[in-house]
């Protein structure tokens, strides 16, 4: 089958005639052509006679006007393409353009099409570049402002929409019609700034979404590293414990070898037969011996009230809601009286006072916990009350500390 159509090499569209290649050709610098049996497409637009020359194209069309009815005359006017240059002598001699001669083989001359500069400088006026709006009016017939705005609608996606449109020198353009009043000349540029500005905000909500999505997925990385770290910690807690535990049980061991090496001496200057061990006794040692060979020095108030808390914790570990309930109790109360110390009713409690006791009351090492703050009873055990006098508030926030802790602390208590 001979060629119907030229196809361009280096963007591949397809070409009706050896004169669109030539206007092709001045317009990207393409070179590379060749012919194709793939014809070009010619689908009408059955509703408003649209011709169409590619499906992208109907598609595109479809898009815009809701069109969806297209007629096929591709093969209806198909003619093989000539791509010999045609001889024009004897058009030459009857037109007496020539005196005999062979056509010349110099492509036609192009230049810039003509178009109505009102209607040019109302586009510029609207926004649109020159060569844009140059382009939209050769191409719409230089009938309207509408039906140039209209075509730069319908063709903003073609590749060479911001080049001029050459035409062979001598071709005439159609006169120019009526341009547009300028109340609609307004309401264009209002119709085409509402449209930049749905664009506009169209990319910021997106941008604005993927925004979103970075900061939740910091978010969620920043929380794993934290989770990480605490784990870190807790382990490394526990290994210090266990570490500190070894290392008391080795200094035990040496404080008994100690004494069992002192009372062997003992005896052996008193002239006493070594001890048989067979019938020694397992004595139980004493508290102080198993204190480490540091020093002792005496328990700060902050250490009996963490004492006193583990203590409230280890008794009743079987119920970690009522002792979580003791400590919040406890933290109320020492809050009010650090916050409010001028305030009798924040420094006195009613021991008998049934929530009281459910709360604190009940548990063992509650009452002693306060008492370490600063609490007294008075009129026979009824009240505990903390003189205005005796309000240290170093000892209060201390308390609040280690009840915060006991509260948030997992491990509290527990080794």
């Amino acid at each position: 089958m001979a060629g119907v159509s030229l196809k361009c090499g280096d963007c591949g569209v397809l070409l009706k005639s050896v004169e669109e290649a030539q206007e092709h050709a001045e317009l990207t610098q393409h070179s590379n052509f060749s012919e194709s049996t793939e014809a070009v497409l010619n689908l009408v637009c059955s509703t408003c006679s649209k011709p169409c020359r590619s499906k992208t194209e109907s598609d595109l069309h479809t898009k815009r006007t809701g069109h969806t009815e297209f007629q096929d005359k591709t093969f209806e006017a198909v003619k093989p393409i000539v791509l010999e240059v045609p001889k024009d002598v004897k058009n030459d001699v009857e037109m007496g353009e020539g005196s005999g001669g062979s056509a010349s083989n110099q492509p036609e001359e192009m230049v810039v099409a003509e178009v109505d500069q009102n209607l040019l400088e109302e586009l510029e006026e609207m926004g649109f570049p020159k060569a844009k709006a140059t382009r939209a009016l050769h191409f719409s017939g230089n009938s309207s402002l509408e039906a140039a705005v209209n075509w730069t609608m319908e063709h903003e996606d073609d590749a060479d929409i911001d080049q001029m449109p050459m035409v062979p020198i001598g071709s005439k353009n159609e006169a120019p019609k009526p341009s547009l009043t300028p109340e609609e000349i307004k309401i264009k540029q209002q119709e085409l700034r509402e449209r930049a500005r749905k664009k506009k905000e169209e990319e910021e909500r997106l941008s604005e979404r993927e925004k979103e999505k970075e900061r939740i997925r910091i978010g969620k990385d920043l929380l794993e590293a934290k989770r990480a770290e605490e784990d870190n910690e807790r382990k490394r807690i526990i290994a210090l414990r266990k570490a500190e535990k070894e290392e008391e049980k080795r200094a035990r061991e040496r404080i008994r070898q100690k004494l069992e090496e002192d009372k062997a001496e003992r005896r052996r200057k008193l002239g006493l037969a070594p001890e048989d061990p067979s019938t020694v006794k397992v004595v139980t040692p004493v508290v102080e011996e198993k204190k480490s060979s540091l020093p002792i020095r005496p328990a700060t108030k902050t250490e009996q009230m963490r004492e006193c808390l583990r203590s409230l914790k280890q008794n009743h570990k079987d119920d970690e809601a009522k002792v979580k309930k003791a400590f919040e109790t406890l933290l109320t109360f020492v809050k009010n009286a650090a916050t409010n110390p001028t305030e009798e009713k924040f420094r006195k409690i009613r021991v008998t006072n049934a929530n009281f006791q459910a709360r604190v009351g009940a548990l063992k090492g509650g009452v002693e916990f306060l008492e370490l703050c600063g609490f007294e009873k008075i009129e026979g055990g009824e009240y505990l009350f903390l003189p205005i006098e005796k309000v240290d508030k170093t000892v209060l926030y201390s308390a609040g500390s280690e009840l915060s802790s006991a509260i948030n602390n997992p491990f509290f208590g527990v080794l």
